[in-house]
């Protein structure tokens, strides 16, 4: 099992390129564990992208269109672009001052559980916000971290969505650091009505270092999965 994780920082860079760019590593994976069949020394690799995007609004296989509340125009006037895509999960926002995580894994490498996978995915960004003395908690039935959940200020501030076929996933999950909130007013946000989002300038009142956060994500991931993180 190989349990290096190959770790990109792509930067400012367009959501369907990354999205493309996801498709590739996602199906050399997916060819290598079938050549496995055959040669069964062959090893699976890893990866980790970390991203942020320009304005865009990604909808889920399983989401309703109606949960984006501006036109074609209204989206061209904002700057930004739309995208349905093949995540699990509804309606979501990507942009500016957002850290958008994208771990591409042979969970074969690690374990087999998907439920498991998601829980770790919350767990790694639970124990981020832990350091900044906010208390990140998961809200039952709705993926992804929340804040104050059980209370009428319940408030969303990291939103999860993945693909996984043959055991290797994709997409991932985006953190709300410094990220303008307005765009969220634009979508029901992953169709749950009546919740608000936030982020850690918010909470904190005060701008917040990203690399700092990315690096105490790798730190808890790496925990998390008992894996290696390589720096390209």
């Amino acid at each position: 099992m190989n349990k290096k994780i190959q770790l990109q920082d792509l930067g400012n860079k367009d959501y369907k390129e990354t999205w493309d760019y996801q498709e590739q590593l996602f199906k050399q994976i997916v060819d290598i564990k079938l050549e496995k069949r055959n040669n069964s020394n062959l090893e699976t690799p890893n990866h980790f992208l970390f991203v942020e995007h320009p304005h865009v609004y990604t909808l889920g296989k399983s989401g309703d269109i109606s949960n984006l509340l501006l036109s074609e125009k209204q989206l061209e006037a904002k700057g930004a672009t739309f995208y349905k895509i093949n995540r699990g999960g509804d309606i979501t926002y990507h942009g500016p001052g957002q850290i958008v995580g994208y771990p591409i894994l042979d969970l074969e490498n690690f374990f087999t559980d998907i439920h498991k996978y998601l829980r770790l995915l919350e767990e790694a960004i639970i124990l981020t916000l832990a350091e900044y003395n906010i208390v990140g908690t998961r809200s039952e039935g709705e993926t992804g971290v929340w804040l104050d959940v059980g209370t009428p200020f319940a408030r969303k501030i990291c939103a999860m969505g993945v693909r996984a076929s043959r055991w290797v996933t994709m997409h991932g999950f985006a953190l709300n650091v410094n990220a303008d909130l307005g765009y969220f007013d634009n979508i029901i946000p992953c169709g749950i009505r009546g919740k608000a989002v936030t982020s850690l300038h918010v909470e904190l009142g005060k701008k917040i270092n990203e690399q700092e956060v990315k690096e105490k994500i790798i730190k808890h991931f790496q925990n998390l999965f008992e894996a290696e993180f390589l720096i390209s």
